[in-house]
């Protein structure tokens, strides 16, 4: 009966060790949002699991990103600027992200590696509405590329913000470059890199799950996708092969996960953890969250209000009211501020000059070099 027993409890040990070496692994399954990152404040709202400090500025912030989108619109649908397009419906997970970033400038700081679906994410991070209006009215005044890009294409050196740029999908391929630098510099920072369902068929997407996962130097990456189920005009279910963006990764060995990105209390969560994950062991993560595509791909397609998608900004004001964060005449009147704040910018803004025709060869090359080959 001894030797039994002690077999029989040796068996156990055994299992339990091989139960702790598996949770030991590096894992490359969807992971599920934590339950709450602010057990320890007092001023957390229970229910919603974070401050009601930073419920309140995520509302506000997105109501105000929203107004900026659509006075955007309408300063293309009047004739003064050429062309529109943003990320209306995105504000949950933009402003969550922004929120979050190690802002400043050189390797110890977060890189960001933006799409054109943006603007949410950088006036979280301090971003005035006069820069994005001056930008898609092209005007001297624009500061991200002097009145000489389209709508959203920011570009902010002080933060680390590189060029937006109008190919699709190449921020995935750059974005190594700055995460090599960054884990030279063993400053705990993160290469960060959003995109578009559609963008993620382009190889420069592959390209960065290649090389951010290698054995030998994997690198401090946040590969996101924001999957609005559309590519211009053409739907997820009939290009995509796989169920979820994110399965890519799986192959890897990179840590993946999928979230709901029109809920910003969830998307909030799930990027903190996952920035905390890779600022700890320089490896990447695949995310994608899950959004709605509130006015169409652009001004190309018409610009119109799709109603049949669900709007972020409706649902976390429904929550916040239900849990007495605010109440409906609050949110009102932020909506009406920012309102009229955005227009009275733009029709500030307006008056202003656009870009001189000297200026046409500026900022070609690094450091303000000049560009006009005539001058070689």
């Amino acid at each position: 009966m001894g030797e039994s027993r002690t077999s029989s409890q040796a068996k156990k040990k055994q299992q339990r060790g091989r139960l702790v070496t598996a949770k030991k692994k590096p894992s490359s399954v969807v992971k599920t949002v934590p339950k709450s990152s602010s057990k320890s404040s007092k001023n957390t709202t229970k229910s919603l699991m974070l401050p009601k400090d930073v419920l309140l500025n995520m509302y506000d912030l997105m109501v105000r990103a929203r107004v900026l989108e659509e006075r955007m619109i309408q300063v293309y649908r009047r004739g003064e600027a050429f062309f529109w397009i943003g990320g209306p419906g995105e504000e949950a997970f933009g402003v969550a992200l922004g929120l979050l970033v190690n802002k400043g400038q050189g390797p110890s700081h977060d890189f960001l590696h933006l799409h054109y679906r943006c603007t949410p994410t950088l006036l979280a991070m301090g971003m005035s509405d006069e820069d994005a209006l001056r930008l898609i009215m092209n005007k001297a005044s624009d500061t991200s590329t002097g009145g000489r890009n389209f709508a959203n294409h920011y570009c902010f050196p002080q933060w680390n913000v590189a060029p937006v740029s109008s190919p699709i999908g190449i921020q995935y391929g750059i974005a190594i470059g700055t995460a090599i630098a960054q884990k030279r510099a063993q400053g705990g920072a993160v290469s960060i890199i959003t995109g578009g369902d559609a963008g993620s068929a382009e190889g420069d997407f592959a390209t960065s799950l290649i090389w951010s996962s290698r054995p030998a130097n994997p690198l401090p990456m946040y590969i996101t996708v924001q999957n609005n189920k559309w590519g211009i005009s053409t739907d997820y279910d009939s290009q995509h092969g796989e169920k979820s963006v994110a399965d890519r990764g799986k192959a890897f060995g990179i840590r993946t996960g999928i979230y709901n990105g029109n809920d910003p209390i969830e998307s909030y969560l799930a990027i903190k953890s996952d920035l905390d994950y890779i600022r700890k062991n320089n490896r990447p993560v695949l995310a994608e969250f899950k959004v709605s595509r509130l006015y169409g791909h652009s001004s190309a397609s018409g610009a119109n209000r799709i109603n049949n998608e669900e709007c972020c900004i409706e649902t976390f004001e429904k929550k916040l009211v239900d849990q007495k964060v605010i109440t409906t005449s609050e949110c009102k009147k932020i909506k009406d501020e920012h309102f009229e704040n955005i227009r009275v910018k733009s029709e500030q803004i307006r008056e202003e000059p656009g870009p001189a025709a000297e200026t046409l060869w500026d900022h070609t090359f690094a450091n303000g070099e000049n560009g006009d080959w005539r001058k070689f």
